[in-house]
């Protein structure tokens, strides 16, 4: 069992959904048939990225959809929706909808902040709007409301034959409780917790102190006092929901190919963790490779982890189909029990 009072419950894991443009159904099939290899292997949760003008996921819901289709067990989650992007009453329908599909095993994950790269996207996304869109928590909040079942409008009823609700439907009862806040600093955290979400923590954090002060920064310290923050000021109190997302690569039935691939990656990200990035002061985590013994003893040195029982490992970005096999093959035989869990039932 492992050294940490929260031993892991629930193991889950992340994928970018990467594809090529001149073929992007191969990708998309690529990320449906991990999924599935998820489900088969025991996992309790797949979770997709969401990226816009580029070469990976676009469209999370659905994606989801599909697999919600192709899987009948696993739960399946956004890490994240940038709201920036989204109306908040579409998207509530989006997402009930899919939840409803799934059989209520939808977990969606969001942001706020303004889109990548706003100020080349700007026209297209908001041409008659850009200087007035709300790219704060409010946009959060209006999609808690919506999907928890408040009023849309102030109109209902029968109008010949068509008949109006005021809140969003389909409404998914249940679906309000299984949002999640991805966020990398004290002030999301505490937002999510006095909001009553669920509560992401990556492989990204901001570089801040418990007071906000200045350095030294220790991003597992940082992850854990993120993790303490959002308890505190939620109403489930130390029983709210956490889930951590580091990038682990076992290795233990990787070919000598692969391990030094997976090597190369992690060494060429390790210098943007040694010091906060960019103007955000962001602080990275090494990505964690080696044998699932090696790495269970880092999980279990980490002060984030010890906090959680429950994560989302991340995949890496540009692996093969083959690779991501190998990974989570790994991470469910071996990293996942090494961590005191145990697989789910087969779907």
């Amino acid at each position: 069992m492992p050294s940490t009072p929260r031993p892991l419950r629930r193991l889950g894991f992340l994928t970018i959904g990467l594809f090529d443009g001149a073929d992007p159904g191969k990708g998309h099939e690529s990320t449906l048939e991990i999924i599935e290899l998820g489900e088969r292997l025991g996992f309790d949760s797949a979770w997709v990225r969401h990226r816009h003008l580029q070469y990976g996921i676009s469209s999370p819901v659905a994606v989801l959809a599909a697999a919600s289709q192709r899987t009948s067990r696993i739960e399946l989650g956004t890490a994240v929706i940038p709201l920036g992007w989204e109306n908040p009453l579409r998207l509530a329908e989006d997402l009930a909808t899919v939840d409803l599909l799934s059989g209520g095993r939808l977990n969606p994950g969001v942001s706020v902040g303004p889109p990548m790269h706003y100020e080349q996207v700007r026209e297209a996304l908001y041409p008659d709007t850009a200087d007035r869109e709300d790219f704060g928590y409010e946009r959060v909040r209006r999609l808690l409301d919506f999907v928890r079942g408040e009023r849309a409008t102030d109109f209902s009823g029968v109008e010949g034959f068509e008949v109006f609700s005021d809140v969003v439907q389909p409404h998914s009862a249940g679906l309000g409780r299984r949002l999640w806040y991805g966020g990398g600093s004290l002030g999301s955290a505490r937002w999510a917790g006095e909001h009553g979400m669920n509560f992401l923590t990556s492989s990204v954090v901001k570089a801040e102190g418990p007071d906000g002060a200045d350095g030294p920064y220790d991003f597992a310290e940082i992850q854990r006092s993120q993790i303490a923050a959002f308890r505190g000021h939620h109403p489930d109190g130390a029983a709210a929901r956490v889930s951590q997302g580091l990038v682990v690569i076992p290795t233990d039935s990787a070919t000598p190919e692969q391990r030094a691939r997976y090597e190369a990656y992690a060494a060429k990200r390790l210098p943007r963790t040694t010091a906060p990035q960019g103007p955000a002061r962001l602080l990275f985590a090494p990505d964690l490779v080696g044998t699932s013994a090696e790495i269970a003893a880092r999980l279990h040195a980490h002060a984030g982890f010890r906090e959680v029982d429950e994560v989302a490992f991340a995949l890496p970005f540009t692996f093969e189909h083959e690779d991501y096999v190998q990974i989570l093959t790994d991470i469910a035989t071996h990293l996942g029990p090494a961590l005191g869990w145990r697989p789910a039932a087969a779907g």
